[in-house]
Parts: structure tokens; sequence; C-alpha cells
């Protein structure tokens, strides 16, 4: 019965493929046809920029399609096997159809790909409407199960770091990943990781120790909420965490300061980053990726897991999950290793920072990070830490100010100073967020038609009309909606200390102190967002999580963002903490969950 019922579904979606193969075949009885023979070029728009996509058509079909150029980001849009770069063409050649599925994590690529096609069918003559419509072959929707010594949850820095180790040793692994590429966070990020003590320090000229490195992050511990031996121990491993990488086909470029005030440097770029970039971790993510696959090793895409399996005596012992066709997943496991990344996208969850975070929406990372892995340990007793902050920037969409060395006036969203400007840019972010200001303002101005600040993304901000600028402050303020007494009285006592050479009130060097005078003010909106949350899962330096009795629950591991309590206060550090451990705390969850340690 069940046989026959399958035959018809497979006879009725036969008929309809060849109903749209007709639309798409105008006239025909040989006459007509559907296709003008020959290799179109179409250029559209796509995530990062112009994508030019080639199709080549004969007269009944799509025989070939390629990517010709394209300024994707590494790790997304290519790169590893299931990025659309790598996928779309084919599929669509094989289906000769538009209706192809676009990867998630990556649908802006994938929507890209398939309207040049679409411009390319139109231009040779074909009804791109049609091909749109054309149904494409899936398997059926079946439950799987699986029985593995580790599976991991989550394909960022962690899990593959955590996956790759697990493999390695020797362990049957199963990779649970909630998009369709790997990557996560990491790979949108700008590719940077931490380290002391390591030769690209050296061949720049910098002396460093994991005791520098531990001193330095610890000072940020305000609240005293930093796990001392998580902080030491991955600062004493950090030299040996790139290592690990490099040898498993990472390429490392430099060093760089998270801020020139600060030394020695201790942020290592990877091949092509630098600076406040994006989209360079893929270089971290790529090769540890094709690596894991190469070796053998196994990933479920478009599979989100809900729930962890416990046994009788609230043992982790396996995780469910739901793929995007509605199928179960069940994994049986000796382990599991958490490696969900955070919940940035979850308002419900970062409702506590509405005093300055109203909403996240600016946020960089994949839309699916809203703590499903921190859900799912909290319901099998896992302690669960509201960290009092977050990695937060301010950062003005007109210009981009706010997130680089600039050091002009900021001011709260009362029109007051809160802070050094000239300072690393999550120390500033901060300081407005203790203000409770939903946003902050970056007060320049023009003087005979010249930014009077060096700053390059400054200099071309003044020249855009929309930008709020008037001849005084109290205009100036209206126009921003800040209370104009305040304002005015800022920016009179920031004038005054530029003029006495020195920052009496919040101690910027008298070298970036540059008054705000001119023959029109302008104010650049900063508007808040965060890409790494903090808290989370408690874990040991074993990895293992923790209950609310601060007591391991066996069989459960977890690494990177989900498990960030202990490892930050409120304030962000340093660029390259949040990558540098999770790789590590992947490593060790994976060589523990290995040996049933």
């Amino acid at each position: 019965m069940q046989h026959a019922e399958k035959e018809e579904r497979n006879m009725k979606k036969a008929i309809l493929a060849l109903l749209v193969l007709a639309l798409a075949l105008p006239a025909l009885g040989g006459a007509e046809a559907a296709f003008t023979p020959g290799t179109y070029t179409s250029t559209v728009r796509a995530h990062n920029g112009e994508m030019t996509v080639e199709v080549t058509l004969d007269e009944t079909a799509i025989t070939d399609v390629k990517v010709t150029q394209h300024v994707e980001t590494f790790g997304i849009g290519y790169g590893v096997s299931t990025a659309p770069i790598e996928t779309l063409p084919g599929a669509i050649v094989s289906s000769q159809s538009l209706a192809v599925d676009a990867v998630t994590g990556a649908t802006i690529t994938s929507a890209a790909i398939k309207q040049a096609v679409a411009a390319c069918v139109t231009e040779a003559g074909g009804d791109a409407e049609a091909l749109k419509a054309a149904p494409v072959e899936k398997p059926e929707a079946a439950d799987e199960t699986y029985d593995v010594d580790v599976v991991v949850v989550g394909a960022g820095a962690a899990g593959l770091s955590a996956a790759q180790t697990a493999l390695e040793a020797g362990a049957n692994v199963l990779l649970i990943e909630k998009a369709g590429v790997t990557g996560g966070s990491t790979a949108r990020s700008g590719g940077k990781i931490l380290g002391a003590g390591t030769p690209w320090q050296e061949a720049q000229g910098f002396t460093d120790t994991p005791e520098m490195m531990y001193d330095y992050l610890k000072s940020f511990d305000r609240d005293g909420i930093m796990d001392e031996a998580l902080v030491r121990t991955f600062c004493e491993a950090s030299a040996e965490n790139i290592q690990w990488l490099v040898d498993r086909g990472v390429q490392m470029q430099d060093v760089e300061p998270i801020h020139s005030s600060l030394t020695p440097w201790r942020v290592h770029n990877v091949q092509g980053g630098g600076g406040q970039t994006s989209g360079h971790g893929g270089q971290f993510t790529v090769p540890l990726t094709n690596l894991y696959e190469q070796g053998g090793g196994k990933v479920i895409f478009n599979c989100r897991a809900n729930e962890l399996i416990t046994d009788e005596s609230g043992a982790v012992v396996g995780v469910k999950a739901e793929k995007a066709d509605g199928s179960a997943v069940t994994v049986n496991a000796k382990a599991v290793i958490l490696a969900t990344g955070g919940y940035a996208h979850n308002e419900e969850m970062l409702a506590k920072y509405n005093d300055f975070l109203p909403t996240n929406v600016y946020s960089g990372v994949p839309m699916g990070n809203v703590g499903d892995g921190l859900t799912m340990a909290v319901a099998v007793g896992a302690k669960n830490f509201d960290a009092p902050g977050l990695q937060l920037v301010y950062v003005s969409y007109d210009c981009y100010c706010g997130i680089n060395e600039e050091s002009g006036l900021i001011v709260s969203e009362d029109g007051e100073r809160v802070v050094n400007e000239w300072s690393y840019q999550s120390h500033v972010a901060q300081a407005l967020a203790d203000a409770d200001s939903t946003w902050g303002f970056y007060i320049t101005a023009v003087k005979d038609g010249v930014c009077v600040e060096p700053y390059p993304m400054l200099q071309w901000g003044v020249t855009m009309e929309k930008v709020p600028h008037a001849a005084t402050a109290e205009e100036l303020a209206a126009l921003i909606g800040v209370d104009a007494q305040a304002l005015s009285a800022t920016v009179a006592r920031y004038n005054e200390l530029c003029a006495k050479g020195e920052d009496e009130d919040f101690g910027k060097p008298a070298e970036y102190m540059i008054p705000v005078e001119g023959d029109m003010l302008y104010a650049f909106r900063m508007t808040p967002g965060s890409s790494v949350t903090f808290g989370g899962l408690q874990i040991d330096t074993d990895a293992h999580v923790l209950d609310v009795n601060d007591a391991p629950i066996p069989g459960l591991y977890a690494a990177g963002e989900v498990a960030f309590t202990g490892l930050f206060d409120a304030e962000y550090p340093c660029c390259g903490m949040a990558i540098g451990s999770a790789v590590y705390y992947g490593r060790v969850a994976a060589a523990n969950a290995v040996a049933g340690r």
C-alpha cells in the first residue's frame, strides 16, 4: 500500500514537472525553441558587492551556470562544500529550476545567484517566472537515528575545533548545524584571535607572556565575577592554541594592537585581516570544516537541536533535533558538546539590557543565534548566569565613526560627556551603557569647509547633507533631540579643556583634544549593537557544564559563546578573546568527552 502511494506521488510530481516545462517551452511541436542558444552574463548586487554570473543555454535547457566574479564572504558565500557559490549553480542545472532552496545562513548570496540566472534566461528569450515555479525533486522526509561517541551541536569556532579534536582522537563524531553552512558568528568576524608569547609577536618585536595577558584581562573584572582558573588556563595555552590552528591549515598574518595606547600587541590576524573589518573569520572555519569532512567527519546541516536526552541518573546521553524538512533526528551519544553560540538575536533574553540596548537588530551574527543551547541545558539543570554586560559598540551607520580611533567629543543621549573618547571601542560603549544611554552622538565641526578632525571617515561624513548640522550647539541639540543647555555646556567645557591642553575630566591625551569649533557643528548618531553575549552556562577548566550546585552534569560539555560565564565581566576586553577561548575550550571539551573524563 505504501509503495502504491509513493508511486502515485511520484507520478503527480512528474506530471506537474511536465506542465511547468510546457510553460517554459512556448510553442513547440518542434517549431520554436525555449531559448536562443548562447552564453549570457548578468551582474547583480550580492551581499558584499557586485556578482557576475555566466549562464549557458541550448535551445531547451540551461546547460551551465558559473559565478565568474564576486566579493562574497569566505566560508559563507563560498569556500565550503555547502556554500551557495559551490552548490547552487549545479542545483539549478540539474533541476532546470530556479526554485532550488537558498542556503540557510547565506540567503542573500543565494538570491543573487538566482536573480542573475533569471536575468540571463530572460535575455535568452525564456520564461524566468516559469522556471521559478518549476518543481525541484527532494528526498522524502524521514526520521533518523544515530549512535555515536560524541555529538557536537553548532559548527562555529568552538564546534569545529571540538569536532576535529574528537575525530583526530578516533571517536565516532557527528556535528549538527542549524544553518546550511558552517562558520557561525566566527565566519562573519574580523578573523582575530588572542595569544601571548607567539612567534608572530616576536617577529614584530613584542615580548609577551601568558601572565601579562592574564593581568590585562583580569583588569576588566569590575564586578569580581571572572573565573581566575578559566582565564588563566586559556592564557597559558593561548600560543599553543594558535599553533594548533596553524597546524590544521589556518594562515596567520601578523599581530596588531587592540588600541594604539596598549602594548604589547597580542591580537593575531588571519591572512587578509586587520583593522576594524569583518568577514575574515572564514580563514578559521573553512580549513577546519574541510579538514573535518575530508577526514570522514559527518555534518547534518539545516538541523536544529531542541532537547537533550538524559538517562534515569540525570546524565546526558544524546540530543534530539529537527531538520528543516520537519523530520526528527535522534542522536544517542556518550557525550554531548554544546557549541551553539550566544543569544544576540533573542530579544527576550536581551531584555535585561534594554536600558541601553532597546533592540539588537544591527547585530551582524547569524539570525539563528537565539540561545538554543542555553535553553536546552537549563532544562536539564544547568546553571544560567545573567552577565551584567555584553560585547557592545556604539557606531554611526553614516560614516562608521565610533569603532575606530577617532578622538572627538562623544556625548550621551543626555548631552553629557561620559568617557575618554580616545580609548578602546568597548570601553567607550560601556561608558555610554553605564549612563543608560540608548544611543550616543559624535560631535565634530567644520571650519572653512574642512572637518577640524583629521580622520578620513569623518571628513567624508561631514559631506553628507542628511547628517544633522547647525551653526550652534543649541541649534544642533534641537535637531538631535538632546537638551540644549546640557549640550551647550558640554561643548563649552570640552573646548575649555582643549584650550588648557589637559583633560581634567577624563584624562584623554592632550594631542587628541581637538576643540569643537567652526562654522558648522555636526552630530553623528551612534547606535548600539552587540555581536557577542556574555554569561550563560558555567563550565570548569575541563569544559564540563555545571549544574545549579556547581557540580558537573555527566556527559555534558560546552564551549564558546553559549558558556562565557567567568571569562568576561561587563566589558569586552580585547578583540580575539571570544574566538580564542572558543577554540581552546572546544578542544578541551572534545578531549575530555572522548576520554570519558
